[in-house]
């Protein structure tokens, strides 16, 4: 038989070998570092951005006001709103005010409409979706001491504001 030897690699060999490894690295890297390089760049652009707006409320008066004279005191007026947003908006308060008087379907005189006084404070102070409530307002009659059958059978209407 024959013994087979097996020469061990030579200083030069090893040295040769370790250079052909370390270029073969070194190709990668370059390689590599070329399929990442970059170019930077500022710039700048422009976009939009809307706001929705809001449709006005109702607001509704729910009490009744019936038999109103001259000095028979005050009644409530209170109520609700109608909201048709799709968010509860917000309302500081609500006023109201005596716009027109009517009798059989005529308008009286200015005079009739000043002898009603509306009264008190709607603070509401939130915001508000349909059927919130309100009050806090209340009308009468004043007595003006001189005849006020101008204003029998009289109809009001009244102007309510939410703000």
């Amino acid at each position: 038989m024959q013994n087979d030897i097996v020469a061990e690699p030579t200083v030069a060999h090893r040295s040769n070998r370790k250079k052909k490894v370390v270029a073969a690295t070194l190709a990668m890297v370059a390689i590599g570092g070329a399929a990442f390089a970059y170019w930077t760049a500022g710039g700048s652009g422009t976009g939009a951005a809307d706001t929705g707006t809001t449709i006005d409320i109702t607001v509704n008066q729910t009490s009744t006001v019936t038999d109103l004279a001259p000095g028979s005191g005050t009644q409530e007026l209170s109520g609700t709103f109608t909201n048709t947003n799709a968010e509860p908006v917000y309302v500081a308060a609500v006023t109201a005010e005596v716009t027109s008087v009517k009798v059989g379907g005529v308008e009286v005189t200015d005079a009739c409409a000043e002898d009603y006084l509306i009264g008190g404070t709607a603070t509401v102070g939130q915001e508000v979706v349909t059927d919130d409530t309100w009050s806090g307002l209340n009308i009468s009659m004043t007595n003006t001491g001189i005849s006020q059958d101008a204003c029998k059978d009289a109809q009001l209407v009244i102007t309510y504001t939410a703000s």
